[in-house]
């Protein structure tokens, strides 16, 4: 089980996508702040397969949710809403060790993406839920697609092991050990919650800064539905 389904295990946290373990937890997991240099090794950067949104409603909401639960959160946390599709690893044009990741496995995976034939859909977004690092907005519909495209990016040799699937939005990190009943209560007080639809026309290829917990996301391509090759915004193996 991999992420959020146990703890933001190192500074880059990528927003996981696992259920929680049965029994639930007590308590919230604590994140820390610091460079995770055991977990990267000095590699700068981590690449992931996400959904980002050019929507303005969605970000109003996951600001709120900030705002709302502001106490609670680990300091600095500025990733942009989107959502987790799968792990790459570590950019690198000469893979080495099996979290790193290659042009070989970019290829196979914009392959299974034409394959897929997916087109555009729309996904539902409602209120918060939380993991026991993390609290998310819920995805709520449209769950099928993501499903397909999730399959599709773990064809073999492109992209590492993952656990079970939850699609979410991350809120932030919790900064410390809170009880999970006052954490729920305060979930639920959150008003905002009607559904929200938000449309999806591609697909990202991002990475972070590996030093860094909660930091910013950069597009280093983008595979819009129905394309015959990746649109590059940057060098990912730089």
């Amino acid at each position: 089980m991999d992420g959020e389904g146990g703890q933001a295990q190192h500074g880059g946290y990528h927003g996981a996508m696992t259920r929680l373990a049965e029994p639930p937890p007590e308590t919230t997991l604590r994140n820390e702040r610091r460079d995770f240099v055991e977990w990267h090794m000095g590699r700068p950067a981590y690449a992931l397969w996400a959904l980002q949104f050019d929507s303005s409603a969605l970000s109003a909401r996951v600001s709120a949710a900030q705002t709302h639960l502001s106490d609670l959160l680990l300091d600095g946390y500025v990733r942009q809403p989107h959502i987790t599709l799968s792990l790459c690893g570590f950019p690198s044009l000469r893979p080495s060790l099996p979290d790193e990741f290659g042009p070989e496995a970019v290829e196979a995976q914009v392959q299974a993406l034409q394959q897929a034939g997916i087109q555009s859909f729309d996904i539902t977004i409602g209120g918060l839920d939380t993991f026991s690092s993390v609290p998310y907005c819920e995805v709520r519909g449209g769950t099928e697609p993501l499903l397909a495209l999730r399959r599709a990016l773990q064809a073999p040799d492109g992209g590492q092991t993952q656990g079970d699937y939850m699609p979410h939005v991350t809120v932030g990190l919790y900064r410390d050990a809170f009880p999970m009943p006052m954490v729920r209560e305060r979930l639920q007080a959150f008003g905002n919650s009607e559904p929200l639809r938000v449309q999806v026309t591609g697909v990202d290829l991002l990475t972070y800064a590996s030093a860094e917990i909660g930091g910013a996301l950069r597009c280093r391509a983008r595979y819009a539905f129905g394309a015959t090759a990746l649109q590059w915004q940057g060098d990912l193996f730089a």
